[in-house]
């Protein structure tokens, strides 16, 4: 039923239909003066996701089926506007919204054509200065701080966020003495030596990255990744991933620029009371009812 509704929304998104001498090709099907051409039905078949045309419009009546269910979207658009539907403000409302939203869409889209493009060249760059990163690990190098409570855990995290020395702190206040001693040096790992939960932090961490709280049994552990050893991924099979990586961080640094760029071009006002009134009402509000509910106990 749900990919049922998802057909017929991508079928109410798409293109409208010939009306009158402004048909081209051979008619495929008439509602009153709207006519359906075999060029309406290959343009409406590319705007549907590829999954659901298959699914819905496969086989030999597929087409039948395809073309009954754009006129039966004819027929709710012409139904609609023998109502007035398309007068009233909320239609209204509707279609500023959608032109505001697709004008949008259509600006990032021609800023973004070719701000992400990331030529072999750069991406080879990147694979040379990081090939720590792509590695098919078999043994990593750890250290670690563990610490008894959350509290002690996010203190230490902090400092550790902030660029303090890991060894300092490892001697300092780690739990586990043995590998205190070491500056929370616990050796190289192989692959599968580990518990789980450690090993899905340890093996996703970058060298020289130290990786968020895990609560075990004998206490909560900050891991810090020292060293990586294992075969590097050869660049011709992960060329692609490194582009698509790279290119997403071009765009997303592009389009942060953009924004605010823009942001100096135009002379914007922030009503901070109004925003807190707004949100001190929405709270007020909340709490009325949630009173009424208590009552109603």
């Amino acid at each position: 039923m749900i990919r049922f509704l998802m057909l017929i929304l991508a079928l109410l998104f798409v293109v409208s239909c010939s009306k009158g001498g402004d048909q081209k090709g051979e008619y495929i099907a008439k509602i009153n003066d709207t006519v359906i051409t075999k060029e309406d039905i290959k343009t409406e078949m590319s705007y549907l996701p590829p999954e659901l045309a298959a699914e819905f419009f496969g086989g030999s009546d597929g087409a039948t089926r395809l073309v009954d269910e754009i006129v039966q979207k004819e027929i709710f658009y012409w139904e609609a506007k023998k109502r007035g539907l398309d007068k009233t403000k909320d239609f209204e409302k509707k279609i500023e919204t959608l032109k505001k939203n697709t004008l949008i869409k259509q600006l990032l889209d021609e800023e973004m054509k070719t701000a992400a493009k990331v030529t072999e060249k750069e991406a080879k760059e990147y694979y040379d200065k990081n090939k720590d990163d792509f590695i098919r690990r078999n043994q990593v190098r750890l250290s670690q701080i563990v610490v008894k409570s959350e509290s002690d855990a996010q203190k230490v995290y902090e400092r550790l966020q902030k660029g303090e020395d890991f060894a300092k702190i490892a001697s300092s206040m780690s739990i586990e003495k043995a590998s205190a001693k070491a500056g929370g040096d616990i050796g190289i790992v192989k692959k599968g030596e580990l518990r789980k939960e450690i090993e899905a932090v340890a093996f996703r961490l970058k060298k020289g990255q130290v990786g968020a709280p895990v609560k075990l049994n004998n206490g909560i552990h900050i891991f810090k990744l020292t060293d990586v050893k294992g075969t590097p991924e050869d660049f011709e099979k992960i060329k692609e991933i490194i582009i698509q990586g790279l290119s997403r961080e071009k765009e997303q640094d592009h389009f942060e620029k953009f924004r605010e760029n823009l942001k100096k071009s135009y002379k914007i006002e922030i009503n901070k009371e109004a925003i807190a009134k707004m949100m001190s009402g929405d709270s007020g509000k909340q709490q009325t009812k949630e009173q009424k509910q208590e009552k109603a106990k």
